[in-house]
């Protein structure tokens, strides 16, 4: 038979293979149907006479071999009715009549071709109509996939989330509906003075680097001048409009816009299963786009609050600090030493980056309950009186109940309550003893005596840090939590005295100490 590719029917073809069949033998002629490699599909004798299988068979070539639109009238007497069925503009098979029964006339061999024709064509339709049912199908399941990545990614959002993480998870959820060899998001950035546009985010191998970025930029901006929603080049119909690093076949870009400005590009290179990125593909692209976009404005606006806030505690605390020239900056040494404590505790037991955060921010205010305190009492020169003493002793209570009411509060409270407490039921309010210390208490506790002992005090020098060392050690277990003093005093302790002296400027954890309580004023949003 005629060299084709045999494509197997479905169920639902067959089916209507062998209703028609059976509306032929009712005329009492016999039907037969083959695929296009000649083997039999259907045999359907309707019982009055036998059909010579391997002559249909030749038949059926013929007319495949003719590829006439209408029905092949084969045999000496055009006894034999044949036609080819069409699915999908392919050939899939030839259905057969043989009406050899001589008592045929022309008349029912006429009738019997009209109806083989017509259903050769009802055959062609419903092919095309399960086609277009299956594309429509197939349509509402990436029009629901797309809806579920724009909903994951709308309640994915979290004020605390970094861009970089949200991006992450934005290229990570579009490379399931979109397969890519490589996906990534740019995003603007002052380097040396010049805007460029950084790898933030990616998935892949994006053949994109620091320089293609920067003039994928323009080439973007150019498509949207005239008009496009996106940068499409691709080589699959016709050669690339601009120029690409080796390895790119086809590419799309979007833009991540902030008002009129771009302020970032999502890109992404060779899509897998098909010739090129289509309008679909922008439709999505664009729509995951505008989603980052919406993210990194709150983001901004969240950042702008979160240092307008940790800009106010500072203040705050600054104000309550400068009442006593001698203690001036305390407040955020204190911060910066619990932080410190914490991060090596962290080493040895379970302590959440989150937790770390809160001591840092309960350390920055653990004195705003001076606020309540006489200034005269705290300018004080001579003795203190016992009522003097009682009265500064309230501070740690008064600034409790000060944030007491703020609901974001509450994990920072009881460092502000209790970092006068000692581990023996000798300090202050209440008289707490060893564990019914919070740690956060123990931690505030030791990084707030080792600067009053290191700072200059009216009524004395500033102690060496050997000397406020051997202080600590000396009381480990009644003053201070063993735990917590060990780890303090077997880290560099050199190296905290010299990152505070030069102002905090330090490269390890986050690029300036100044952002620190930016980062940490979220851990009270989470």
């Amino acid at each position: 038979m005629t060299d084709t590719i045999t494509i197997t029917l479905s169920a639902t073809q067959l089916d209507m293979l062998a209703r028609f069949a059976a509306k032929i033998n009712k005329f009492g002629a016999n039907f037969a149907a083959f695929d296009t490699s000649g083997t039999p599909i259907l045999n359907s004798p309707a019982g009055g006479f036998d059909s010579d299988a391997g002559r249909l068979a030749q038949y059926a070539d013929t007319a495949l071999r003719r590829q006439s639109d209408g029905v092949c009238r084969l045999g000496t007497s055009d006894e034999v009715l044949a036609v080819c069925l069409h699915a999908i503009d392919q050939t899939v098979g030839i259905a057969v009549i043989d009406t050899s029964d001589m008592n045929r006339d022309r008349v029912h061999r006429d009738y019997l071709a009209e109806m083989l024709l017509a259903f050769a064509q009802q055959f062609e339709a419903a092919a095309k109509a399960a086609q277009q049912i299956e594309k429509v199908g197939t349509e509402l399941v990436r029009t629901y996939e797309e809806l579920m990545l724009l909903y994951n990614l709308s309640t994915s959002t979290k004020v605390t989330q970094s861009n970089a993480t949200y991006l992450q998870m934005a290229c990570d959820q579009i490379t399931l509906l979109v397969n890519v060899e490589g996906i990534a998001v740019f995003l603007e950035r002052r380097l040396d003075g010049e805007k460029r546009f950084v790898l933030t985010a990616g998935a892949g191998v994006v053949a994109i680097d620091q320089l293609t970025a920067d003039i994928l930029e323009i080439r973007l901006a150019e498509e949207l001048k005239n008009g496009k929603e996106a940068l499409l080049d691709g080589i699959a119909n016709a050669p690339f409009k601009y120029d690409w690093p080796n390895g790119i076949k086809n590419i799309i870009a979007v833009p991540l816009h902030a008002g009129d400005k771009i302020v970032g590009l999502m890109v992404a290179t060779n899509i897998i299963g098909k010739p090129d990125f289509d309008s679909t593909d922008v439709k999505l692209f664009n729509s995951v786009a505008n989603q980052c976009a919406v993210f990194i404005e709150n983001n901004r606006l969240f950042g702008d609050l979160k240092e307008l806030f940790i800009g106010s505690l500072k203040a705050m605390t600054n104000s309550i600090d400068a009442k006593d020239q001698y203690t001036r900056g305390h407040s955020e040494r204190v911060a910066f030493i619990s932080r410190w404590i914490a991060e090596r505790l962290a080493q040895q037991r379970p302590i959440e980056e989150e937790e770390i955060h809160k001591i840092y921010l309960a350390g920055l205010l653990h004195d705003i309950g001076k606020i309540g305190i006489n200034e005269a009492v705290l300018k004080k020169n001579g003795k203190l009186s016992v009522s003097d003493l009682n009265h500064i002793k309230s501070h740690p209570r008064v600034g409790a109940d000060i944030l007491a009411d703020i609901k974001q509060m509450k994990d920072i409270v009881p460092g502000i309550l209790y970092h006068h407490e000692h581990v023996d039921g000798t300090g202050y309010p209440e008289g707490l003893t060893g564990d019914e210390i919070p740690l956060i208490g123990k931690i505030i506790s030791l990084a707030d005596a080792f600067d009053a002992m290191t700072s200059k005090r009216v009524y004395r020098e500033a102690m060496s840090i050997k000397r406020a060392l051997a202080e600590i050690e000396k009381s480990l277990g009644t003053q201070f939590d063993p735990e917590v003093g060990r780890v303090f005093i077997k880290s560099d302790i050199r190296k905290l005295a010299k990152i505070i002296q030069d102002g905090f400027i330090e490269s390890w954890d986050y690029s300036n100490f100044a952002e620190y309580g930016t980062v940490a004023v979220g851990a009270l949003i989470r």
